[in-house]
């Protein structure tokens, strides 16, 4: 009887290095940089969520701006009312809303190139 020879075993740890990618790889920032449909929905995203926040910054300027001529035309003493409000009073949460601002635009920029590398 003829003896079977032993089976051979590969092991494959990992693609070939020089093998090319399947075509069927999927790549956002091909998408965006060869201007396809795909790449213009997801520039158009980054570019809704930056609208979002600058709305919602604008919105709550108006609403925090908004009535101080009402309140300085009601008021007898105007003069150091203004001052005081628009000095003291007004500075602080307008630096905290550009602050919260800039953090917000900056992490929807982080999200959107986290999301165009794939990691």
């Amino acid at each position: 009887m003829p003896q079977e020879p032993a089976e051979r075993r590969v092991v494959v740890t990992g693609p070939r290095r020089g093998a090319r990618r399947a075509s069927g790889y999927y790549r956002p920032q091909t998408e965006i940089d060869e201007q396809t449909t795909l790449g213009h929905t997801y520039v158009r995203s980054l570019m809704r969520t930056q609208l979002r926040a600058a709305l919602t910054v604008f919105a709550v300027l108006v609403l925090l701006v908004g009535p101080l001529p009402l309140v300085f035309a009601t008021a007898p003493d105007a003069r150091r009312l203004e001052w005081l409000v628009l000095g003291f009073c007004l500075y602080a949460p307008l630096v905290l809303l550009a602050r919260w601002y800039v953090s917000r635009a900056e992490r929807n920029e982080r999200d959107f190139v986290r999301l165009v590398e794939d990691r």
